[in-house]
């Protein structure tokens, strides 16, 4: 099924600063304002080469995409034109880099427990996730990557405020803090995004979706 246009504008696009280091992550609205403003340019990677691609050529180029790789793409389509969703933009006046650590927050919390309640292990949507603070914060319980998880609503409430050992309850697995952003590392494993490994190596794989 067709994605919607507000869904293809809600693909995600990997930003590279100028001299080509992957700094963030953001969606394709923010991805179009850059390259319309000229802040920006399109990365293609192509039988293992990349090409740079201003906003206009880009543009140009859309019904050739549209012809022999339909597939390869999402689209966008207004009254006057349809145009391919860039996988990859770099920022011409931007240097530089990446933090090194992964930020603690909900989103990546459950990236990184693949949104499994941790402790009846079934895997559940966003919206019927929790976190839980496995030493509870009324017993000292501190927000970290070792003491959150993702919990489903039910075993949540069922855990209270006790310790998973005082409720008779046990985690899937122990948590820790991850080495790269969670996230990106789920995203990698769609081959959608297959272009993007070229420009994320071991040292910048912390980027942080925005």
């Amino acid at each position: 099924m067709a994605m919607s246009s507000a869904s293809v504008l809600d693909s995600k696009v990997l930003v590279l600063n100028r001299v080509y280091t992957a700094i963030r992550v953001v969606d394709a609205r923010r991805a179009f304002t850059l390259l319309a403003k000229d802040i920006a340019e399109v990365i293609a990677v192509e039988d293992g080469t990349y090409r740079n691609y201003d906003f206009s050529t880009w543009t140009d180029i859309a019904e050739l995409q549209r012809s022999f790789e339909p597939d390869r793409h999402d689209w966008i389509r207004t009254t006057r034109i349809t145009i391919a969703v860039p996988k990859i933009i770099r920022l011409f006046d931007y240097d530089r880099r990446p933090r090194r650590t992964v930020k603690l927050n909900r989103r990546n919390i459950y990236a990184r427990d693949e949104n499994r309640c941790q402790y009846c292990g079934r895997t559940f949507p966003t919206r019927e996730l929790t976190l839980d603070h496995v030493r509870p914060r009324v017993q000292g319980g501190e927000n970290s990557w070792e003491n959150l998880v993702c919990a489903c609503v039910k075993c949540n409430a069922r855990k209270g405020g006790r310790t998973p050992r005082q409720a008779g309850m046990r985690l899937v697995r122990e948590p820790v803090q991850p080495k790269r952003n969670p996230a990106i590392t789920i995203r990698l494993g769609s081959g959608k995004y297959d272009s993007w490994k070229a420009f994320l190596d071991e040292a910048y794989w912390t980027i942080e979706l925005q």
